[in-house]
């Protein structure tokens, strides 16, 4: 398989340059089209839910919504299922990205076959597609994890992180945020990153990861998981060794899968409606193919019941800001 995929990605690293060029050769479609969402992993309830948006707008707006993922959250994986998608002679590939830059040559070869190609929720490189359609500003997200930690710790103490994968685009550059913001802020100075570990798409491993960063690290008062699968993991983890409430949890995650530790104290959420983040996608990938929209920043689309969007920089698409979820909120989030 290994040789396969580094022939496709020779291939489609020669066509790269050729992209930009057919994505505006592109035919504009005369009406709805099928449009082929392939998310991180196949599992995941996160993108499940995020289809049922997409079937919603499929409903009021017509065309067809494909979805396939793989059942390990790799490039590699992933590249399979973008050529999958190219033969299936989708019109309109959203992707929600493991690897912004790996998969990037197999979205670019799909571009020069006349594929429109979109991201949500995890970006790939700008290059190998026209829109990214994101949950929420990136660094409200990380601004919103580091001040849920601090509540939960009373600003002060050691924490860890517990991220998806080491090459995932979103949690990455959340990371970064947060570690430039604990060096530059006061309000953050008692508080001390002390591992960021991965959990790999895993519940498994994720429990593992809990666990091991409770064992290394005595005094450790927290842990931030920004990955939807994370985070419940980590709560049952700690949960089945006796340690609920003694290491506080905050991230992303669907509020109704940690609600019982939200309503105890012992963690907090960062979410939004994750259903409206697959509705949005797929008006934006009817009216990209329908070339109602140029994906140039500052150009607007209507998005049914959720109003008008505009596009902003770098093709960048913010479905709304999210919530820290409590005790006081929590029954506002049906997921």
């Amino acid at each position: 398989m290994t040789s396969r995929i580094t022939r496709l990605a020779l291939a489609a690293a020669l066509l790269g340059s050729l992209a930009p060029a057919a994505a505006l050769a592109q035919d504009c479609a005369t009406g709805p089209v099928t449009v082929g969402f392939l998310p991180k992993l196949d599992t995941d309830p996160y993108f499940q839910v995020a289809k049922t948006g997409a079937d919603e707008a499929q409903k009021e707006i017509g065309g067809e919504v494909v979805q396939q993922a793989p059942s390990q959250a790799t490039a590699e994986a992933q590249i399979e299922f973008i050529n999958n998608l190219v033969s299936q002679q989708v019109k309109v590939i959203a992707i929600s990205g493991n690897d912004a830059n790996a998969v990037a040559p197999a979205l670019k070869r799909a571009m020069a076959q006349g594929i429109r190609v979109i991201s949500y929720d995890s970006d790939v490189a700008p290059a190998a597609r026209t829109l990214f359609l994101n949950q929420a500003k990136g660094d409200s997200l990380a601004e919103m994890m580091l001040e849920s930690m601090a509540q939960l710790i009373g600003g002060e103490g050691e924490f860890a992180i517990l991220s998806s994968t080491p090459t995932a685009t979103n949690q990455n550059a959340w990371i970064d945020f947060m570690k430039a913001r604990l060096a530059g802020d006061p309000k953050f100075a008692k508080m001390k990153l002390v591992q960021v570990a991965y959990g790999e798409e895993s519940e498994q491993v994720n429990q593992q990861q809990a666990l091991a960063l409770a064992q290394a690290f005595p005094n450790l008062k927290g842990i931030i998981v920004p990955a939807g699968i994370g985070l419940p993991a980590a709560a049952r983890a700690l949960e089945q060794a006796g340690m609920t409430g003694k290491i506080k949890l905050t991230g992303l995650a669907p509020a109704s899968l940690i609600r019982k530790y939200i309503e105890s104290g012992a963690a907090q959420d960062i979410w939004w409606n994750v259903k409206d983040l697959g509705y949005l996608t797929y008006y934006a990938a009817q009216a990209l193919a329908q070339c109602k929209l140029d994906g140039k920043p500052g150009s607007t689309f209507a998005a049914g019941r959720l109003g008008e969007y505009k596009v902003g920089d770098g093709g960048e698409v913010v479905l709304g800001p999210a919530e820290i979820v409590t005790p006081a909120n929590v029954g506002e989030f049906a997921f």
